[in-house]
C-alpha cells in the first residue's frame, strides 16, 4: 500500500510548493496530490515536478467538463514531459451545478460524456505522439484538426495513466472500463468499497476484457488523532460535521445505503437546505463515524489504516493537510507503518 500526501491549497499557496514537494519526496511518500477547490491543480503539480525527482504528482481531482479535451491534453502533455513521467492525471465530473452555473459550461449524461471525453484525450496524445492526423467525432467531443505548428510533438513517456473520481456504479464501472485509476470518493467505508466500488469496476472491467488489476484505487481517508483526548475529541466533532455534510448530498447517498442509513440522509438534507448547518453533525453517530474514519493515537494511525484497507485501496491519503516543516515525525512513521 502506498501513502500519498495532499497538497494545502489555501490562501497563497503557489510560493509554498516548492518547499513541500522536497519535503514529501524526503519524508518517503509515494505520490503527491493537488486539488481543485479554491486554486487550479496543474499549477502546483508544474512547480511540484520542477523541485522533486521521483515522487508521482497527481490530481485529485482537475474538473474534466471545465476544460475542452484539447486543453486539458496539452497541460496533461507537458507536466507528463517535464516530470519525467510521473504525472497521474485525475479527473473528475463535478455535479450539474457547479458544471452549469460556477463554470458556464454544458451538462448532461456525465457518465457517457467522460467516455467520450476520455476516448477525445488518447486520441489527441496519439496524434501528439505520432505526428498522425487528429480525427475524432464523439457523441459529445469533435476533434479534426491540428497542424504541425500546434503540435507539441512526441515525449519520453507518452503512455499517461487516467483516474477518474466518482461515487455512483456508473463512474466505477467506466473506470474498470477505461482507467489505469480510479478515486474513492473521501466519503466512504470499507463496506461501500466492497460492495459498490469493486463490483461495478470489475463488470466495466469485464466489458473491456481488462482485470480489476490494472485499476488502482486511491483515496482519500477521514482521520481522528492528538496527542491528548482533548485535541482527539476536536478532531473528532470537527469529522462529524464534515460527514455530515458530505452525508446532506444526494448524490452520494448511495454511500449510506450501503449501512441503511438512508433516512439519515435525507434528514440531513433536509436541513442543509433550511441551512440550519448547527444541527447537523448532531445526527452523525459515534456508529457512523466509526464507520467513515480511522481514529488512533499518532503512533498508532498508520497501521490502523494499513490494516483497514489492506487488499482493499492501493493508494491511501490522510484527510489531514501536509504542511512543511510540521509534524515531520508522524508523517515519516505513517509512510513507513501505511507501506509496510
Amino acid at each position: 500500500m502506498k501513502l500519498d500526501a495532499g497538497l494545502a491549497v489555501e490562501g497563497k499557496h503557489l510560493p509554498r510548493i516548492a518547499e513541500a514537494a522536497r519535503e514529501a519526496e524526503s519524508l518517503g511518500f509515494a505520490g503527491l496530490f493537488a486539488s481543485e477547490t479554491k486554486h487550479d491543480s496543474f499549477l502546483p503539480l508544474a512547480l511540484a515536478a520542477e523541485h522533486t525527482r521521483r515522487i508521482q504528482l497527481g490530481n485529485s481531482v482537475a474538473i474534466a467538463f471545465s476544460r475542452s479535451p484539447m486543453v486539458t491534453a496539452q497541460l496533461a502533455w507537458d507536466l507528463q514531459d517535464f516530470s519525467g513521467g510521473r504525472l497521474l492525471l485525475g479527473l473528475g465530473t463535478q455535479v450539474r451545478a457547479h458544471i452549469e452555473r460556477r463554470f458556464s459550461m454544458p451538462w448532461g449524461r456525465p457518465v457517457a460524456r467522460l467516455r467520450d471525453y476520455l476516448g477525445a484525450l488518447r486520441a489527441i496524445w496519439h496524434s501528439f505522439q505520432t505526428g498522425e492526423p487528429l480525427q475524432y467525432e464523439g457523441e459529445f467531443y469533435r476533434h479534426t484538426l491540428i497542424t504541425p505548428f500546434f503540435n507539441p510533438g512526441p515525449i519520453e513517456h507518452p503512455e499517461i495513466p487516467v483516474y477518474i473520481a466518482g461515487v455512483n456504479p456508473g463512474l466505477c464501472r467506466l473506470a474498470g472500463e477505461a482507467c489505469e485509476g480510479f478515486h474513492v470518493h473521501p466519503f466512504h467505508s470499507p463496506e461501500y468499497v466492497r460492495r459498490v466500488v469493486l463490483p461495478a469496476v470489475e463488470e466495466g472491467a469485464a466489458k473491456a476484457g481488462r482485470s480489476t488489476g490494472e485499476v488502482e484505487l486511491a483515496t482519500s481517508v477521514f482521520v481522528i488523532t492528538g496527542e491528548s483526548s482533548e485535541e482527539a475529541e476536536r478532531q473528532r466533532e470537527r469529522m462529524r460535521a464534515q460527514l455530515a455534510f458530505y452525508a446532506s448530498t444526494p448524490t452520494y447517498r448511495v454511500v449510506l445505503e450501503v449501512h441503511g442509513w438512508e433516512r439519515v440522509g435525507e434528514e440531513l438534507s433536509k436541513l442543509a437546505a433550511a441551512k440550519k448547518w448547527e444541527e447537523m453533525p448532531k445526527l452523525v453517530s459515534d456508529e457512523m463515524l466509526a464507520a467513515f474514519a480511522v481514529e488512533a493515537a499518532p503512533d498508532e494511525l498508520g497501521a490502523a489504516v494499513r490494516e483497514r484497507y489492506e487488499g482493499l485501496i492501493g493508494r491511501v491519503a490522510f484527510y489531514l493537510p501536509f504542511e512543511p516543516g510540521e509534524n515531520r515525525a508522524f508523517w515519516r512513521a505513517a509512510v513507513r507503518s501505511v507501506g509496510g
